[in-house]
């Protein structure tokens, strides 16, 4: 992450996250189930709603954008829920258009949050964050997991 900004670091998350869930679309169009692709994809979200729950809206939210904020973790418990639903079809494994659907679903989701996200939220990430929560979202951009059993603030909402 050395060369990259924080903000270009979580877009760069975003897109390697809706690229992987297309990916999957197209494989299951074509007959193939990818179940272990759209796990880590998965996986991948839970983690990134993580890293921006825990290291990057609190202070932001401190700052002063807290409605923008209230926004974003409020579509974080609507993409969990969604996550869920997901996970439940991957483990039945039987219904193709179910999983495509509920997969565009998430997809839809994610561009109507991301297009929030990306321009609001994300360059303050590079201008208004203490000097140690930088660090410490860009160690967890590299290095972090997702604590085990781990539920964005809005799962139960």
């Amino acid at each position: 992450m050395a060369s990259l900004t924080l903000s270009a670091e979580l877009t760069r998350e975003h897109h390697e996250i809706d690229d992987a869930i297309a990916t999957f679309i197209e494989k299951l169009d074509c007959g193939s189930l990818q179940r272990e692709l759209m796990t880590t994809t998965l996986e991948a979200l839970r983690r990134h709603i993580y890293l921006e729950e825990v290291f990057l809206f609190p202070p932001l939210r401190e700052g002063g954008m807290a409605m923008p904020i209230f926004v974003m973790m409020r579509e974080h418990g609507e993409l969990w829920h969604t996550m869920a639903t997901l996970t439940d079809l991957l483990a039945a494994g039987d219904d193709s258009q179910q999983l495509r659907d509920t997969c565009t679903q998430l997809l839809d989701q994610l561009q109507q949050h991301n297009s929030k996200e990306e321009p609001v939220i994300y360059p303050s990430a590079d201008t208004d964050l203490p000097p140690h929560t930088s660090a410490e979202l860009a160690r967890f951009i590299e290095t972090g997991r997702t604590p085990d059993g781990w539920e964005c603030q809005q799962a139960n909402a």
